[in-house]
């Protein structure tokens, strides 16, 4: 059983910064993508993904500000926020698909303040 834990949310000023980390616990092996999503009102998006090979993707709201990346030793997906701003406040889901299955995060909390 795989289990996802984040960590590194919080309050951050407009223009600061702030990293997630997600650590998947368990077994994985074979192909994955992980990635993080966001949610508001009820709404979760995608808001990057990174392969265990191929460039990560990102939506258009955060190129250039957010950087994926993952450290598969450690098992292990980050999320490097840059010049964050108010409307990326949300609640920060971390995600892995592997094989057939998918595995979410509780979810962490981070608020960008004006």
């Amino acid at each position: 059983q795989v289990q996802l834990v984040e960590s590194g949310g919080g309050l951050a000023q407009a223009g600061g910064s702030l990293r997630l980390s997600c650590e998947a616990s368990g077994s994985i092996s074979g192909p994955s993508v992980m990635a993080w999503y966001r949610q508001t009102a009820g709404q979760r998006k995608l808001v990057a993904a990174v392969g265990s090979s191929g460039p990560p993707t990102y939506i258009d709201s955060v190129k250039g500000r957010f950087t994926i990346s993952r450290d598969a030793a450690k098992n292990t997906v980050y999320l490097q926020m840059n010049s964050l701003k108010p409307e990326d406040t949300a609640v920060y889901v971390c995600h892995l698909a592997v094989r057939t299955e998918t595995y979410w995060g509780k979810g962490i909390l981070v608020t960008v303040s004006s």
